[in-house]
């Protein structure tokens, strides 16, 4: 069937898919696909939510922030607290400095610090709870008294996280002033802070992941915390996010700051008290690689979400509740919307009243639907709905062009093949510059010798063309998803996955 390109282009104008960036998705809850990350967290059994770069963090975050904040509390007895920050601020470039001169131990004081804020601030100070705090006056008292005993001060107003941060690194300059005394002991020196807080001064304790001497503090607030939690038979979760955009990725202070949230996280988590990360995964592995053995990833990978990955049952159900969301689209195309929700056959038949057979011809070509999720797998085989909905956004703009520019003309779906094409190349240019540029810098001067090169690569071939850094830059190319490696019986190749091969300009063939 053949539709008029004026009523084509009227309908993608209409058309609100939402955005690939969760913070400003206005289909976030409409279009919630609930995954086992999703259902394990809300009934408290995960802690620790581990995923790459668009596969779901922070809308799954969102989610419970934003959306179920009430229902927790109601059904589950659950107060939410959480650091907000503004969609754009750049937090380490405000603090970067002082980032930069913390320790591993200042970043566990740091970070506790951060969390008695939110518990602080948004809890036993919030208005929201006053009703169900009153049987607990005297223990908040107890719990205020021991904030001021340590120096914490207490935030009164909501505050975004950039003000939360440069407040706790106010505090912690009260906490832990740099007065210290090094006395020589048999196998090694050690530091005394006047304060009485002792800490080795050897490289052996510098490394280990067991702390020198926390503050009492953080045992004396988290002690009157649960008290008032206890006696007004709630539970607090303490939401932490996008840690990935506060410091330099894969850098000293990334480690530091990472090895001291997790140590922080062990020290203040209880049984009613839950410290919620959401974490990108190539951080965790990264710690992982060089800290073998470090007991607080122990500690909290024993409550660690499956790592989000998106099937592609997930990211068909994903695009049909976004694009029959849309009054408009799902009376034009004759669509329940309700059966959309309730039936994978369905919404696969749907879907296919939208786009094309395949998007190119011929009789082994792919479905289309198969063909973008392909498309936009990275080299370790991972696909996330951000990109996908990238991808279909570009493509309905160049669509909605196409028809804008002949509205007398015919066509026979609402985003045809060559828009697809074009979402593509689209997605693959922006993911060279946010992605592999942005954030691995350290890498580009490797990936950059692919630039209008081949996509597939012998262990000779990588070595010609990375030279004698090939095997240790091969390992980490993979690692972030550029390249990804097939192992045989013969040989080993290298190849470079369609979701970067416009971005870099290369053609398809072995180098």
């Amino acid at each position: 069937m053949a539709f008029q390109n004026g009523t084509i282009s009227q309908l993608l104008q209409s058309l609100d898919l939402g955005s690939p960036v969760a913070e400003v998705d206005r289909l976030l809850e409409v279009a919630r696909i609930e995954t086992s990350a999703f259902s394990d967290l809300l009934a408290d059994r995960v802690d620790l939510v581990p995923g790459t770069k668009g596969s779901g963090k922070s809308a799954l975050f969102r989610m419970i922030v934003e959306f179920l904040p009430g229902f927790l509390l109601k059904q589950r007895k659950v107060v939410v607290a959480h650091g907000v920050q503004a969609l754009g601020d750049s937090v380490f470039q405000a603090f970067a400095a002082q980032f930069s001169a913390l320790t591993e131990e200042d970043f566990v004081d740091f970070w506790c610090i951060y969390l008695i804020s939110l518990a602080h601030a948004q809890f036993v100070s919030s208005d929201d709870y006053a009703p169900m705090l009153s049987n607990a006056a005297a223990a908040i008292e107890r719990f205020r008294a021991e904030c001021v005993r340590a120096g914490i001060p207490e935030i009164r107003a909501k505050r975004t996280l950039k003000d939360v941060l440069g407040w706790a690194l106010t505090a912690l300059s009260k906490v832990r002033p740099r007065i210290r005394y090094e006395v020589p002991h048999e196998g090694g020196a050690f530091e005394v802070d006047l304060l009485g807080h002792p800490k080795e001064a050897t490289e052996e304790r510098a490394a280990s992941d067991q702390p020198a001497s926390l503050p009492r503090y953080v045992s004396d607030i988290r002690q009157t915390l649960e008290e008032v939690l206890k006696l007004s038979n709630l539970s607090l979760w303490l939401m932490v996010d996008r840690l990935d955009e506060v410091f330099p990725r894969r850098s000293d202070t990334e480690r530091r700051a990472l090895r001291g949230l997790l140590r922080a996280v062990k020290q203040f988590s209880t049984p009613l008290i839950r410290v919620k990360l959401f974490i990108r995964d190539d951080m965790l592995d990264n710690l992982v690689s060089t800290d073998a053995g470090f007991t607080a990833l122990t500690h909290l990978t024993a409550r660690q979400a499956d790592t989000l990955r998106w099937e592609p049952e997930q990211i068909q159900a994903m695009l049909a509740k976004r694009f029959f969301a849309n009054d408009g689209i799902a009376a034009f195309f004759n669509v329940d919307a309700e059966r959309v929700n309730s039936s994978a056959a369905y919404r696969l038949q749907c879907l296919s009243k939208l786009f094309p057979p395949t998007v190119f011809r011929g009789t082994r070509q792919s479905s289309t639907l198969t063909w973008i999720y392909k498309r936009c797998s990275d080299g370790r085989g991972v696909v996330t709905p951000r990109d996908v909905l990238d991808l279909l956004l570009k493509a309905k703009q160049r669509q909605h062009d196409i028809c804008s520019g002949d509205p007398d003309g015919e066509t026979a779906w609402l985003i045809g093949a060559d828009a697809i094409q074009y979402g593509l190349e689209q997605l693959s240019e922006h993911k060279r510059r946010t992605y592999l540029q942005a954030e691995f810098p350290h890498l580009w001067q490797h990936m950059a010798k692919f630039i209008g090169g081949k996509t597939e690569y012998s262990e000779e071939a990588l070595v010609a063309l990375l030279g004698k850094e090939a095997k240790p830059a091969a390992e980490d190319l993979v690692s972030i998803g550029f390249l990804q490696k097939k192992s045989g019986s013969a040989n080993t190749t290298y190849t470079v996955p369609f979701l970067y091969r416009y971005g870099m300009d290369m053609s398809q063939g072995k180098a």
